[in-house]
């Protein structure tokens, strides 16, 4: 390093400044060419894509605005380069920054093409209606290819910035030469970072998870917010966010009540005297589901599933649309049977009977 800076300042010593002014000029022009140009092309083209009624233009908008801000001066370094008269040593080094900043940005480009892609599908998706179940599926597919994706651009992106490097490709030769321990240690090392990207590889195209879906997961009831390669987050229902390994839901059992569709079964435990009429109940069951908004018409029952010493247990059965909606008539449900039954059958409810006999008294 010290003699190749030594050929530097004797190079710049003999060099002339003028022509070391008239080099930063030219690339200071070619910079601004640049940005100049990725600024018309981008308000041109978000012109454009607001007069049209498709949103994929919109997106690629949103998306490649950031690396045509950087990639289009690139373009103008390259341009105006065969005008730059520096010394051959600083020249070369300047080609060699300027080709590493060229691999990036690509590799960033390419990442942003992906990431445009996973929004158009996105968009296409209605995962508002009710039974989003195809919806959810495909937006999973989607984020879990995006993930690996992304994950392969950045390997290849360091890759070919790598091999730029003499001294690495080297040393990349030596490794070769050495594969068998070499690989052996690489293995053992990266064993656990090896499993959960294959991990979440495998969540992508088996899918015993879904965003949006809600599960159970370490006694937390929750809904499937976001999945990468790496880690899953749950949305727990009082807003908290449950931070779970990819790993975990391949190696370990889990609810999940929107596996198969999004419609749900609700119930609600009633503990009862035996003195209540059952028939009476599933009347009233029937008047608030069909008052509800929250009922989907499909399951309407009650059932006595247990019997104590104290008071039978009555359970009202019924169905919602999603999660939230069974949420809702499951209080909705509970609230007005406690209600009916306080007001119409008020001996009915959980009680606890005494008898009192009166000992005899004893005449001396």
């Amino acid at each position: 390093m010290p003699t190749q800076l030594d050929a530097w300042l004797q190079a710049f010593s003999a060099y002339r400044w003028s022509d070391l002014g008239w080099s930063m000029g030219v690339l200071a022009i070619g910079w601004t060419i640049g940005r100049l140009a990725a600024e018309v092309l981008y308000r041109t083209f978000a012109r454009w894509a607001k007069a049209t009624h498709t949103t994929v233009d919109d997106v690629i908008a949103q998306h490649m605005r950031q690396p045509k801000k950087w990639l289009l001066p690139l373009l103008g370094f390259y341009l105006v380069f065969p005008l730059v008269t520096l010394p051959d040593d600083m020249l070369g080094w300047l080609r060699h920054l300027l080709l590493i900043a060229v691999i990036v940005g690509a590799g960033w480009a390419l990442s942003r093409v992906v990431q445009v892609v996973e929004a158009v599908v996105r968009q296409r998706l209605d995962a508002t209606s009710g039974d989003n179940l195809r919806a959810r599926q495909v937006y999973t597919q989607t984020r879990g290819l995006r993930n690996i994706l992304v994950f392969l651009i950045t390997v290849l992106t360091c890759g070919a910035v790598l091999i730029t490097f003499e001294p690495v490709r080297q040393l990349g030769t030596g490794l070769m030469a050495s594969a068998g321990v070499a690989g052996i240690v690489i293995g053992f090392a990266a064993q656990r970072s090896i499993a959960t990207v294959v991990a979440g590889i495998q969540i992508a195209i088996a899918q015993p998870i879904r965003v949006d879906d809600v599960v159970i997961v370490e006694g937390e009831w929750g809904w499937i917010e976001e999945i990468t390669l790496t880690y899953v987050v749950v949305r727990i229902w009082d807003l908290r966010r449950l931070v779970v390994p990819i790993t975990y839901f391949i190696e370990k059992p889990f609810q999940n009540w929107t596996r198969v569709s999004a419609d749900l079964l609700g119930t609600v435990e009633l503990y009862l005297d035996y003195s209540v009429p059952i028939d009476e109940l599933r009347r009233k069951l029937t008047e608030i589901l069909e008052a509800s908004e929250y009922w989907d018409g499909k399951v309407n029952n009650i059932q006595v599933t247990g019997a104590t010493e104290h008071a039978m247990v009555v359970r009202p059965l019924f169905s919602a649309k999603n999660s939230g909606n069974q949420w809702n008539l499951r209080c909705e449900v509970r609230e007005k049977l406690i209600a009916f039954v306080a007001e119409r059958y008020p001996h009915a409810l959980p009680q606890i009977r005494a008898q009192v006999r009166q000992v005899p008294t004893v005449q001396a």
